[in-house]
């Protein structure tokens, strides 16, 4: 597969079924301007149409993962602007994503860079990583799903402190309370999201898929109705090639070798 090489949002085919995506603005500290965002989108849409690619990994690299919006676009800014944007659209290429995302967070991911973490199904931060929406210090709020992804990662109480005070969340708090699924050494973030990625690689997509879809769907409806999404996709498994390769290698003792099929 042949992906293009954006400047400011780098893509690496990292092996057989892992792409790499890396935010590169690190004069601004990797914030988040509008040619930043469409990039991802285009970049995330690409990667969810190639059948090759199972797992993707989200990063800024060594230093800041994101350090938020970019306010120099939106000092000045007035309401219809905002609406005109639609960013919202940039956001929902990364949210809709079918395949399983990691996030390697180092440095600061604040803002919308915490926004955006947030949109993976699993965040790997180094130990110096600090998370946080600070947006109510410059007289606005999170917009791009902070108050909505935060609040249920991390409850109620949590939430509001993080979003009303603006604070900081070093690494090994972020975990304690549920925002990061692992700390590292700072200089370990990156292999450690790639080690897991390769493992995920290795297990049968289509269920990888529908854990990720029933999962984030049943945040949106009633228990009953959760767990009959969960009951059918379950169903629905047993008429794949990857659940009896899954089964009857276990069954041999041997290693499965998934197709996604």
């Amino acid at each position: 597969m042949e992906i293009k090489v954006e400047q400011v949002v780098q893509v690496e085919q990292i092996s057989t079924h892992v792409a790499m995506v890396k935010i590169h603005r690190p004069e601004a500290k990797n914030a988040l301007n509008t040619e930043v965002r469409q990039k991802l989108a285009d970049v995330f849409l690409e990667l969810n149409d190639d059948e090759n690619i199972r797992v993707i990994i989200l990063t800024g690299g060594e230093t800041d993962f994101a350090a938020g919006a970019d306010l120099k676009e939106l000092a000045n800014a007035e309401t219809i602007q905002m609406m005109q944007r639609r960013t919202e659209r940039y956001w929902q290429a990364i949210a809709q994503c079918s395949k399983p995302v990691i996030a390697a967070v180092n440095g600061y991911a604040l803002g919308g860079g915490c926004e955006l973490a947030m949109h993976a199904d699993i965040i790997i931060a180094g130990k110096s990583a600090q998370f946080g929406q600070p947006e109510v210090k410059v007289g606005v709020m999170p917009g791009a799903g902070g108050t909505q992804r935060l609040f249920r990662a991390v409850g109620k109480f949590h939430a509001m402190r993080i979003m009303m005070t603006g604070c900081l969340v070093p690494a090994p708090e972020a975990y304690q309370i549920g925002l990061v699924s692992q700390v590292t050494e700072d200089s370990e973030t990156l292999a450690s999201a790639i080690k897991m990625a390769e493992g995920l690689a290795k297990l049968p997509p289509i269920a990888l898929q529908q854990i990720k879809e029933v999962a984030l769907l049943a945040e949106d409806v009633p228990l009953n109705a959760g767990l009959m999404l969960e009951r059918k996709s379950f169903q629905m498994l047993f008429s794949s090639e990857d659940q009896k390769e899954g089964m009857q290698a276990f069954i041999e003792k041997r290693k499965p070798n998934y197709q996604g099929r």
